[in-house]
Order: C-alpha cells, then sequence, then structure tokens
C-alpha cells in the first residue's frame, strides 16, 4: 500500500511502484522451514516486536536463529532484541536506531502486529539494511506493504511514511498466527474488505491498467471474506481458515503494491485516523475502527448522493459485521459515550485538508461526517443530506 504516483503524465510511475516482498514464504512450520531464507539477509539481526509478539514467537524463531548455519559450516546469528515501545512514534524509533547502531545490526527482523512491523519496517528503511517481516497475527497486512504509519506516543496517528521497497522476506506462519486471539483475525478481516470499498469509489472509473487491476483484485478479496470468514472463524487451521489469512495478510498487501496510493485509502481509514486521537478509542483494533469507518464512508455517500448502492452495500455488511463481529456503531467500538465535542474533533481531524477522505468524488465537511457517524445503523433512506 504505497504512496507511489500513479499518473501518467511521467515514465517514473511504474517504475516506483513497490509491489511485492522480495520472497514470500508460507504454510504450516513455515519458520522452521526458514532457516536458509533468514541467513541469506545477514548476520548479525536486530529483532523488533511488542514484547508480547516476541514471547509467542521466540519457540519458533530462537531454534531458527540459533542454528542458522546448520549445515553451511556458518556460525549462528548474533542476535539481539528489542521491543518496540508502546506505539510506532518518533522516539521509538530513535530508540530503535540506537539499538540497531550498538549492536552493529546487518539486518532487522520484525515480529507482531501492524505497529511493531511498520516499526521494524521503517527501522530497516532509515538503517538501509534488509528487512524479514514475521506477522503473529492477521490483524493487518503490514507485513507485507512499503508503508509505516507513525503514531504519537499516545498513539494518535500522525503521519505515514512511504518506503523503498516492500520487506525482502515474509514468513506468515499457519501456527504461529493461529496462537493470536480470534479477535485479531476478524480485525484484519475488517481492514482487507475496505480495499474494495475505498478502492472501488476512488479509482474505479480509472482506465490505467494497474489500477483496474487493483480494483478487481479488490472485489475479489471482498467475495473470498463474504464466502469464507465466518467459516474459517468457526474453524481455526483449518484450509478455509489459511484462505482467509492469505487474503487478510497477503492479497490486502498486493491490491495496495499493484493499485499505490489511488488504491490504499479513502473515508474509511480517515475515519480511523480521526479516531486514534480520542483516548477512548485505544482499546479496539485497527481492523475494527477501519471496518466502523466503511459503513461510515457508505453512509455519506447514501447522504449526499442519494446513492441506493451504497444503501444496499452498508445493509450487507451491516449483517456480515453481525455474522463475525466486527463493531457497526460507535457503541460498538466503546465509544458510546464520548462527547460531542470529542466527536467532532475526531471528525475536524478526519477532513484535515490532507486527509484521504478527499478522494471522494464528492466534498465532506465534519458536520456531514459527523452525521454518518451517527447513524451507521440507520434504515435505508433515513436522514438524507443535500450536499
Amino acid at each position: 500500500m504505497t504512496q507511489t504516483s500513479t499518473s501518467t503524465k511521467t515514465d517514473t510511475s511504474l517504475l516506483s511502484l513497490t509491489i511485492a516482498p522480495a520472497c514470500v514464504l508460507r504454510g504450516q512450520n513455515a519458520l522452521a522451514r526458514s532457516r536458509e531464507a533468514i541467513a541469506r539477509l545477514g548476520k548479525r539481526p536486530l529483532i523488533v516486536g511488542g514484547s508480547n509478539s516476541q514471547a509467542a514467537a521466540k519457540p519458533y524463531l530462537q531454534p531458527i536463529l540459533q542454528g542458522a548455519g546448520a549445515g553451511t559450516g556458518a556460525p549462528p546469528l548474533q542476535f539481539a532484541e528489542i521491543a518496540y515501545g508502546k506505539d510506532c512514534s518518533e522516539m521509538s524509533l530513535a530508540n530503535l536506531r540506537e539499538a540497531a547502531d550498538t549492536h552493529k545490526a546487518d539486518f532487522i527482523i520484525g515480529v507482531g502486529g501492524g505497529k511493531a512491523l511498520d516499526a521494524a519496517k521503517l527501522l530497516a528503511y532509515q538503517c538501509q539494511i534488509p528487512i524479514a517481516t514475521i506477522p503473529t497475527s492477521a490483524a493487518t497486512c503490514a507485513a507485507w506493504t512499503a508503508l509505516s504509519n507513525i503514531y504519537s506516543e499516545q498513539g494518535a496517528f500522525q503521519y505515514d511514511v512511504t518506503l523503498a521497497r516492500c520487506p525482502d522476506l515474509l514468513i506468515l506462519d499457519y501456527d504461529l498466527i493461529q496462537t493470536a486471539p480470534q479477535r485479531t483475525l476478524v480485525a484484519g478481516i475488517g481492514d482487507a474488505i475496505a480495499k474494495w470499498y475505498e478502492a472501488s469509489v476512488s479509482s474505479g472509473h480509472s482506465e490505467q491498467t494497474m489500477i483496474v487491476s487493483a480494483v478487481q483484485q479488490a472485489r475479489i478479496l471482498r467475495d473470498i471474506l463474504f464466502q469464507k470468514s465466518a467459516i474459517a472463524l468457526q474453524e481455526p487451521g483449518s484450509e478455509t481458515w489459511q484462505e482467509v489469512t492469505d487474503a487478510v495478510v497477503l492479497l490486502a498487501g498486493v491490491i495496495g503494491g499493484i493499485g499505490g496510493a489511488q488504491c490504499r485509502t479513502v473515508a474509511a481509514h480517515a475515519v480511523h485516523n480521526g479516531l486514534t486521537h480520542l483516548l477512548a478509542s485505544h482499546g479496539t483494533l485497527h481492523g475494527e475502527k477501519v471496518a466502523y469507518g466503511i459503513l461510515v464512508q457508505l453512509r455519506l455517500e447514501e447522504m449526499l448522493q442519494n446513492n441506493q448502492l451504497a444503501a444496499t452495500a452498508r445493509q450487507q455488511l451491516l449483517k456480515f459485521y453481525g455474522e463475525i463481529g466486527l463493531p457497526q456503531t460507535l457503541d460498538s467500538l466503546g465509544l458510546g459515550d464520548i462527547s460531542l465535542t470529542e466527536l467532532q474533533r475526531s471528525a475536524e481531524i478526519a477532513c484535515n485538508p490532507n486527509s484521504d477522505i478527499h478522494r471522494l468524488p464528492f466534498k465532506v465537511v465534519p458536520e456531514q461526517l459527523m452525521a454518518a457517524m451517527v447513524s451507521t445503523t440507520a434504515p435505508v433512506g433515513e436522514l438524507k443530506v443535500k450536499n
């Protein structure tokens, strides 16, 4: 999900696309089979992750690190570990750079969820060394992308950074992913399904080959999630569960890589970004806020354009959310008691001049966004607002 130019006015746009990791290893017991791939990246890795994620991954990863040179005559890897901190923030990055310098790291291993992997990717980019990403949940596609989101120390979204390339190695170990709470996969489904609703509204009319391809892949991703998510959640570790995990972690990343910024985020992620500035939202996951944001985006299309397709899509999503446990309202996000002032602050941040909400084909102001945010479950045709 890169911020690359897709303009046809220059011949550099295609060259700047960062579509995919150099190598993807996936499957059951994938980490145990990744020894040589990891060893090719260097000799002195710094392992960056959250404390819980590192603990979950340690039984899978440590034997590989200690035996990375087995059969090659090379010694085990000289690794060090560090927790990235509470958030992927500028202060956290400064501490990580110091640790990488002290250890003389020649590559990074990122372990964890979205914020841990964003921190690890940005650290590798700043140090100009390779990186392997090892997601410990299927909550986002961060293990794939050439993008890192930066937050404040208080967890409020600040800005994103486009990276020079996708990770050098991505290891998707189904056994490790299955150790995460099921809620993380549900959140990942919410984050991934947003690709269709955002890409189709921002880029659905594009005739550029790569963007057309990305939009169509987003439609396929949506259909896979509609068809298989409920079964996957009932059968953890099953083939269907693995297919949904692939869709959330890998296919969602493909779409952003092929389509670039125009296929990445619109209103759903803008709503997420605004909500992160409310302390009460910090107990919810990224994908949960994004899933709610899709309903808000569809509500805006419904209210401001009298878009009946958006109304139908919203009703379809509400049913789907009910089946798998995604939030449908501010209340189900744990934000039912926020004040009007807090709601307005969130809406104003989501509507700032640089926000991706302005990729919508119509103007949105904070008052309209607030009306959509409090009416995500409204009956079709209710509360129409003229633009």
